[in-house]
């Protein structure tokens, strides 16, 4: 995994700004996501696979209400040319995120038995009240995010991930050692407030002077203007974050909890760092196809996913050889089960890191609804496979699972090349 890394960054020399740019954040995800990956050994035998199961659960049902938590408008603060625009953009987000989480509380105080009857787990219960505070800050930390891209501030970016992960970390392993199994889901509620409170505090001293042109008509013109992101790019994120929630609530079903924490494990354990690195990429993708030529878009893509498979490959190869051995000896015999689920997604993650940023090049080019499309069958189909081979043996639906999903990502490829290439006319 480190040596991975290093020839990465050292195939990302800052011979341009966006290379740069690239650089500042991956070099702060490394360090940020080093501190999980350093104490994953320990987190793995203080914690049970059962422990990560229920970790898991929480992620999927908050995680469903932090997709909505903004209204997708958080991606469009980039957008404008002004700041007087873009910082009622902002506030609007944030607004929305107070009133999502106050619906998400009163949902959950009515529907609390049904919502555990429907996961199938007792344990989640107590942790469910904890949900409101998840999405409030989630959404307060993604709009806050986009903010500081759309100033090319990536230095703080790159330390708030650091901030994020590191009391994260400390906090899992404080409740960890004292022996509270909810040591894991504090740790991640804590790293949020942190990071959000933090990201905030920097805004309000740097950024004072725009609050003058914060009113309400203003909000409300921006809300009527990309009103195409709750009407076609939220229900896109709704379904991605329904094919994700819906994977563990029936592996949870069909199977156990602590199969779901070899799942969760398995796919946490190459998608974190990857995905934050991925993550890196996408945000200062996402603002460099923003400020260009659509005639350009379709060379930008193709560049993106030229680097990205040679930055990729090697990593993912060494992962589908090796992960079994490695889980074993790094975090224990009981997560053996994981290593051989991590070198059956290999395909999929592999793809799926190339594609990440891509999916940003439909917000550009106006494209949601065939994004929308497209996201149907990509939730519909794992949740199908799982469902009608649930009586298979667990790696051989993961297999199947896995072939279908690597499928489904390499027409997504070819969808988002055909129709920049049609831009350049």
């Amino acid at each position: 995994m480190d040596i991975g890394r290093f020839w990465m960054i050292n195939r990302l020399k800052p011979k341009s700004e966006f290379s740069r740019n690239v650089l500042t954040l991956i070099t702060g995800t490394t360090i940020a996501q080093s501190i999980p990956i350093a104490i994953s050994p320990i987190l793995t035998r203080i914690y049970t696979p059962e422990d990560f199961g229920v970790f898991a659960l929480f992620l999927s049902i908050s995680g469903l209400f932090s997709i909505i938590s903004t209204g997708r408008y958080e991606l469009v603060i980039m957008s404008p040319k002004s700041n007087k625009e873009a910082i009622n953009i902002l506030v609007l987000s944030i607004i929305i995120s107070c009133i999502i989480s106050i619906i998400s509380f009163f949902i959950i105080f009515f529907l609390y038995d049904d919502i555990l009857k429907f996961v199938n787990n007792k344990d989640i219960g107590k942790w469910l009240y904890f949900i409101p505070f998840t999405v409030f800050f989630v959404g307060v930390y993604q709009s806050l995010n986009f903010w500081f891209n759309r100033k090319k501030q990536y230095k703080i970016l790159a330390t708030n991930r650091v901030i994020q992960t590191g009391s994260n970390s400390a906090m899992s392993l404080l409740f960890g050692f004292n022996k509270f199994s909810f040591g894991l889901i504090w740790g991640y509620l804590f790293g949020f407030i942190i990071s959000s409170i933090r990201l905030f505090l920097i805004f309000i001293k740097e950024d004072n002077k725009l609050n003058k042109y914060i009113n309400r008509n203003t909000m409300l013109k921006v809300l009527k203007k990309y009103k195409k992101m709750p009407i076609y790019n939220l229900p896109n994120a709704f379904i991605d974050g329904l094919r994700v929630s819906g994977i563990n609530i029936l592996i949870s079903q069909f199977f156990s909890t602590a199969i779901l924490g070899q799942f969760s494990m398995a796919f946490k354990m190459v998608q974190a760092p990857m995905g934050l690195i991925g993550g890196s990429i996408s945000q200062v993708f996402f603002q460099k196809v923003s400020v260009s030529n659509k005639q350009d878009l379709y060379n930008i893509a193709l560049s993106l996913i030229k680097k990205a498979t040679l930055i990729a490959l090697p990593i993912f190869l060494f992962i589908f050889i090796y992960a079994p051995y490695l889980f074993t000896f790094i975090f224990g015999e009981k997560w053996e089960l994981a290593g051989k689920i991590t070198s059956i997604l290999t395909p999929w993650l592999f793809l799926n890191f190339i594609t990440s940023p891509l999916s940003t090049l439909f917000i550009v080019i106006n494209k949601q609804n065939v994004l929308l499309i497209f996201s149907i069958f990509y939730m519909i189909i794992p949740l199908l496979i799982i469902y009608l081979f649930h009586d298979y043996e667990i790696l051989s639906l993961f297999i199947i699972l896995s072939f279908s999903m690597t499928i489904l990502l390499f027409i997504f490829i070819i969808m988002i090349l055909f129709l920049t290439k049609k831009l350049k006319g």
